[in-house]
């Protein structure tokens, strides 16, 4: 059974920075492209970042490109989410969602595990 666990959120003041962590078990990471979703009170799931199964590839919405970082380490079955320069605007659960060999999809349905979700609060 694939489990996915988040941890890291918090809450923080804006321009303050967050790793967020998500340790994959039941079968190895290598297996799964990853994607870190998050969604606010009131507003649709959205992706916030996607890596493909070895890296090599990447993607970022548009509101945190440049300010988030998205990493794995198969050895560890861990993918990491660096939030630098937070915003308010980026309170929301932040879940962390394994795509079984897959790229790293835009859409949440194109993913077939998820965790429990992270909170991550940034005040102003």
């Amino acid at each position: 059974q694939v489990q996915l666990v988040e941890s890291g959120g918090g809450l923080v003041q804006a321009g303050d920075s967050l790793r967020l962590s998500c340790v994959v078990s039941g079968r190895p990471l290598s297996d799964f492209a990853m994607g870190w979703f998050r969604q606010a009170p009131g507003k649709e799931r959205e992706l916030v970042s996607a890596i493909g199964r070895n890296s090599g590839f990447t993607r970022y919405s548009d509101t945190v490109e440049g300010r988030f970082t998205i990493s794995r380490n198969n050895a560890k079955n861990a993918v990491y989410l660096q939030m630098n320069s937070l915003e308010p605007e980026d309170t929301a659960v932040y879940y962390c969602a394994a795509e079984d060999n897959g790229y790293g999809a835009e859409v949440a349905w194109a993913y077939d595990y998820w965790g429990q979700g992270t909170q991550v609060t940034v005040s102003s």
